[in-house]
């Protein structure tokens, strides 16, 4: 077998890269929906039976799922056994919907991205455009869950004050147009 030249090589280990983190995507999006990130993050570790069992899901594809977020580093694997647990980090980024590091929202936006290829490939193609509107409603919905945390956090204690007079402003009732910033959070 010919050798890959050194550059080909390496922008082919960036691609198989970009790959895995889009296939982990999907993956992310169903342990989302499905509870499983929340229950490993509420109990003690578990095996793939007492996740299924916690989550009413099936024990096999629980087992699948389990070894790829753990090839990942999404969740951890209990050295020596078949348990199964999120460290305080994963917890904040996958099963902590609060946590100003949750990223399970930009999963959703992700999978709505997709979602819209047909839009856009038209759009592309007749140069019509694609409105806002007609996104799908994923990409409202997991940027209204990716930014919520962070407005929940920073909005009041640093954010409007960081803007001059304007807490001042507010607290007399001044009135405010918010448009086009999302689901309202």
């Amino acid at each position: 077998m010919a050798t890959m030249p050194a550059g080909l090589e390496q922008f082919m280990g960036k691609m198989l890269g970009d790959l895995g983190a889009a296939i982990s995507g999907a993956l992310v999006v169903l342990g989302d929906r499905l509870g499983l990130y929340r229950t490993l993050g509420t109990s003690a570790p578990m095996t793939a039976a007492e996740l299924a069992k916690k989550t009413n899901t099936s024990e096999r594809y629980i087992r699948e799922w389990l070894a790829a977020q753990a090839a990942s580093g999404y969740v951890t694997q209990v050295p020596g056994t078949k348990q199964y647990t999120l460290s305080p980090e994963q917890k904040m980024v996958f099963a902590d919907e609060n946590s100003p590091t949750c990223m399970v929202g930009a999963y959703d936006i992700v999978a709505a991205m997709f979602h819209d290829v047909p839009r856009l490939e038209e759009a592309f193609r007749t140069g019509k455009g694609v409105g806002w509107h007609e996104h799908d409603h994923g990409l409202f919905a997991g940027t209204e869950r990716f930014f919520r945390p962070n407005y929940r956090a920073h909005l009041i204690s640093e954010w409007i004050p960081a803007l001059g007079d304007t807490e001042a402003k507010l607290k007399t009732g001044a009135k405010v147009a918010d448009v086009g910033c999302g689901l309202g959070t």
